[in-house]
């Protein structure tokens, strides 16, 4: 790589092609996989919550997975700790400050429960392999991941089965992709695969560089910039769909979203190398779990999360924001 991208200037225009790589690489292989998965019969159902759900969480992948096999291991845990605070607190945070967001029972009784339960697990897989999250660690975690996408294949199949409707934003996409030519899907999927993986390995050279020059940690960077852009898909998402009123979901793929990174993308990244962590990955682990606590109790008081919770929300990210930039 030109010793341009080596320098301060150099690395942010990186950081920026990167993010863009990852972003729009992530929505062009979920079209084309999802295209070649109907065109083979799979059912909306299954392309939904799998290849589509997944799909928000190509960039925290190639991000996290690109560090891991660099041994840049500090941006694997602080991306997804990061990525998961800034979903919870800013993405549904604005969306309850621009429109009321609505808390499904399923969300509060399954969902919100399950999400904590992650963030409990990663810190306690870490503290008790001895400050590290090992390749057992990440297959526990990959064998987690695979029950409860079954889990929701099942209870999907078993509410259609029961003549309820299944509200999931992931189905309706599924099922609003169209059938491609077969060689555009394959090249759909081919493209995808190379801009996810150049845009996740830029972004980690990129922060690397900036972390250096700016002579902080990458975890403060992972926890900021990289933690941000990978979440940027999630922020303008909602931020449409709250303008147009139709917010009912967003809590939940949030939080769906929260699951994934942790189950899918720490353990992948943790089975390529092992991920040793320092006393503040716990610290922002605990943080995490504190906020999803927060607004569990907040959701579950109104069965909505308002305006009055989404400031409350958004005033304790920044309050986090300003205690890692000093600590």
């Amino acid at each position: 790589m030109p010793a341009f991208f080596s320098t301060v200037p150099g690395a942010i225009l990186l950081l920026i092609v990167g993010f863009v790589l990852l972003i729009k690489g992530a929505d062009v292989f979920v079209e084309g996989s999802s295209s070649l998965a109907k065109r083979f019969k799979v059912p909306s159902l299954i392309i939904g919550l799998t290849i589509v759900a997944m799909g928000t969480s190509l960039p925290e992948t190639a991000v996290s997975v690109s560090a891991s096999i660099t041994n840049n291991n500090a941006l694997s845990i602080s991306n997804v700790v990061g990525s998961n605070i800034f979903n919870m607190m800013i993405v549904i945070g604005v969306c309850a400050v621009l429109a009321s967001v609505p808390v499904q029972k399923k969300t509060l009784k399954q969902e919100f429960p399950f999400s904590i339960f992650c963030a409990l697990l990663l810190a306690g897989l870490g503290y008790f392999g001895g400050t590290q999250l090992g390749r057992v660690d990440g297959v526990i975690m990959l064998v987690l991941f695979a029950a409860y996408i079954t889990f929701l294949i099942y209870s999907a199949k078993k509410s259609i089965a029961e003549g309820k409707e299944v509200e999931d934003e992931n189905l309706e996409a599924a099922e609003e992709m169209k059938i491609l030519p077969l060689p555009k899907s394959i090249i759909y999927v081919v493209l995808g695969i190379a801009a996810i993986a150049f845009g996740g390995d830029w972004t980690v050279d990129a922060a690397s560089t900036l972390a250096a020059a700016a002579g902080v940690s990458q975890t403060l960077i992972g926890l900021t910039i990289v933690s941000i852009g990978t979440s940027l898909p999630e922020l303008v998402t909602s931020v449409v769909a709250a303008r147009k009123k139709e917010v009912d979901l967003a809590l939940g793929n949030a939080i769906g979203s929260n699951i994934f990174n942790i189950l899918m993308v720490l353990g992948l990244s943790s089975v390529i190398s092992p991920l040793p962590l320092q006393i503040v990955d716990f610290i922002d682990m605990a943080v995490l779990v504190a906020f999803s606590l927060i607004t569990w109790l907040m959701a579950w008081r109104k069965k909505k999360l308002g305006k009055p919770e989404g400031i409350i929300m958004i005033v304790l990210y920044i309050g986090y924001v300003v205690y890692i930039c000093l600590r």
